[in-house]
């Protein structure tokens, strides 16, 4: 009976865990605050110090840091060696120089305060370490990782996460107990023979051994054996006195040429990232407002001279390498924080006797809540910051156009579009908002000129009041009604013609007057469907007619949504649902699709239904 007690609590935990988390994560991105901050006050919310679900919360702590451990490991695999390779200069250069600056400011604002040397040094150092799981969360949230700017911000943070090493064997050299001991040669060789096996493993058994998997054709072996892989390098890495998380990622450095790389990525992706959510929710477990409420004005004092010092540390470091004001900037308040190495730094600083109980707490809370206030930071700062300006170098903007036809946006379908008023020798004006398309588009012969499809002044720059069509190609539904609007108003004459991004967006199309929309996948999957059917070995005349009988059911349906709601004209869309009646493939066909059919049809005769 006590055995079930105890699984009943511990079942009453995970879903709370789950739970806490699949409601707040949500509710704080739809918010604008964005997950981690959700996951951070789900965890303080069922902490011991909030409705006490957990009360354990280093054993989740330690748990979820294989989510850090997984992340790392896929973001390896995105880090081929050739581009790890082309990226020295930003990891040992702008990493280093970042980390060694902001571990002098913050190394002097520990011993102005009073901190001794060695507790001074550990204390900047372990508030140095960013969180990187927060910062890649972040960075991907918005779709800056693969950004110039996002690739160098993955550079300093690699650059942190192999800063571990060498700052925990600090730690032990400064330890008041650790006497005039030398290096432990031991350990140390120990640790590049691990090093050695993973780059050896990784080069010569991997691919084989995942070969070998993906032939008996067993996915969840395959999963297992992803996991076998992250965990165990992982583990490999800590057992020699190195990090998990550099283990993680020198495994997907060495898998990420593999053939399997994609699979592995698929495979590992859902157990990082729920993981990953659950990391952020002990750290928020972990915050002790017991220390808060005792050390409150340190631990405020804490957070604002750390965070603001090391701001400026990497504002100053990332002017001096050449970034913009934005950049640098939008780096500081990303980086202004502490990580989850940080945890282990104070927790080796506390056992050899560099810091007290107290100074442990406080440093810790710190760090927690530097990564609490992180999200809030970088949207504050963003909008804060003035627009990045635009280069609009070699471009010219609208002025007094007039043209026959005036096209709005040339990217991948009015560049298509455009051919055929071309062939015409139409007077075709063209405008886009992107720089860099329009200065590819030059390169191709095309004039193009820089504006805004939405903006009134724009369009009367562009000759809409002249033209006798305006053709909208933008890629962006709100932007595309937006237009449709304006030159309804403001140029009645002009005919409209409009890319519609999907049914829906058609539907508010033809509700707004245009004279023709198109759906822009449309044709093409028209198209599509009408070759298969002749590679299938219809004739042409039979996939002609049922391309036609397609098309008069997509604009039957059409018609009906437009009068009586998105979910009108159902029964029109052929489905592949089961059939309430038998159903027979006609004779004529069957040889088309599969000669035994063929047979099998010819010799049960007339179907009970009279056939199709």
């Amino acid at each position: 009976m006590a055995e079930a007690t105890s699984s009943g609590v511990h079942l009453v935990q995970i879903v709370a865990v789950l739970g806490a988390g699949v409601v707040a994560a949500p509710l704080f991105k739809r918010a604008g605050f964005g997950a981690i901050l959700g996951y951070l006050a789900a965890g303080l919310a069922i902490g011991p110090f909030g409705f006490g679900v957990v009360s354990e919360p280093e054993v989740v702590l330690h748990f979820a840091e294989l989510g850090v451990v997984m992340f790392l490991f896929v973001i390896g695999l995105e880090m081929r060696p050739s581009r790890l390779w082309g990226m020295r200069r930003e990891i040992f250069g702008l990493g280093l120089a970042q980390v060694a600056a902001c571990g002098a400011l913050l190394t002097g604002l520990g011993l102005a305060v009073g901190l001794p040397g060695p507790a001074a040094f550990v204390a900047a150092m372990g508030f140095v370490l960013s969180s990187t799981a927060a910062i890649m969360q972040i960075m991907d949230e918005r779709g800056e990782t693969a950004t110039p700017g996002g690739q160098r911000a993955v550079s300093i943070l690699l650059l942190e996460d192999l800063s571990i090493v060498p700052l925990l064997a600090a730690v032990a050299f400064m330890a008041p107990a650790a006497g005039n001991h030398g290096p432990d040669w031991r350990s140390i060789g120990f640790a590049i023979g691990a090093l050695a096996l993973v780059v050896a493993a990784g080069r010569w058994l991997l691919n084989p051994l995942f070969a070998l998997l993906s032939a008996a054709r067993a996915r969840e072996v395959m999963t297992a054996a992803a996991l076998v892989v992250v965990l165990g390098t992982a583990l490999l890495m800590q057992e020699s006195g190195l990090s998990m998380a550099m283990g993680a990622f020198l495994a997907g450095v060495l898998l990420s040429g593999s053939t399997f790389r994609h699979q592995l990525e698929a495979d590992v992706e859902p157990f990082r990232g729920l993981l990953l959510g659950l990391f952020f929710m002990a750290v928020g477990m972990s915050l002790d407002l017991t220390v808060i409420g005792a050390e409150w004005r340190i631990i405020i004092l804490a957070v604002a001279a750390y965070m603001a010092v090391k701001a400026i540390g990497i504002f100053a470091v990332a002017l001096a390498f050449g970034a913009g004001r934005r950049e640098a900037a939008s780096r500081a308040a990303l980086f202004a924080q502490g990580g989850e190495f940080a945890f282990v730094l104070y927790a080796a600083a506390l056992g050899n006797g560099i810091f007290d109980a107290r100074t442990n707490a406080v440093m810790t809370t710190t760090v927690i809540l530097s990564m609490a206030l992180t999200p809030l930071c970088v949207l504050a700062m963003r909008r804060l910051l003035p627009a990045a300006a635009v280069d609009l170098t070699g471009i010219e903007a609208p002025d007094g156009l007039k043209g026959t036809v005036l096209m709005i946006g040339f990217g991948r379908f009015g560049q298509v579009v455009s051919q055929s008023f071309l062939a015409r020798g139409l007077d075709v004006t063209l405008i886009d908002h992107d720089p860099e398309m329009i200065r590819a588009a030059e390169e191709f012969g095309f004039k193009v000129y820089y504006g805004d499809g939405t903006n009134l002044d724009v369009l009367r720059a562009s000759g809409a009041g002249t033209a006798r069509i305006v053709a909208v190609c933008i890629n962006d539904r709100k932007a595309a009604n937006k237009c449709v609007e304006l030159v309804k108003a403001a140029f009645p004459n002009a005919g409209v013609l409009a890319r519609a991004f999907d049914r829906g967006h058609a539907l508010e199309l033809l509700n707004a007057d245009v004279d023709f929309q198109l759906r822009e996948t449309l044709e093409s999957a028209f198209a599509f469907g009408h070759h298969a059917l002749q590679y299938l070995g219809f004739t042409q005349e039979e996939a002609d007619e049922t391309l036609a009988e397609v098309r008069r059911r997509d604009a039957e349906r059409l018609a009906l949504e437009q009068t009586s709601g998105f979910y009108a004209g159902r029964d029109l869309v052929l489905s592949n649902a089961p059939r309430p009646t038998p159903f027979t493939v006609p004779a004529r066909h069957a040889k088309a699709l599969n000669p035994a059919a063929e047979q099998l049809a010819a010799s049960a005769g007339p179907s009970p239904g009279g056939g199709a």
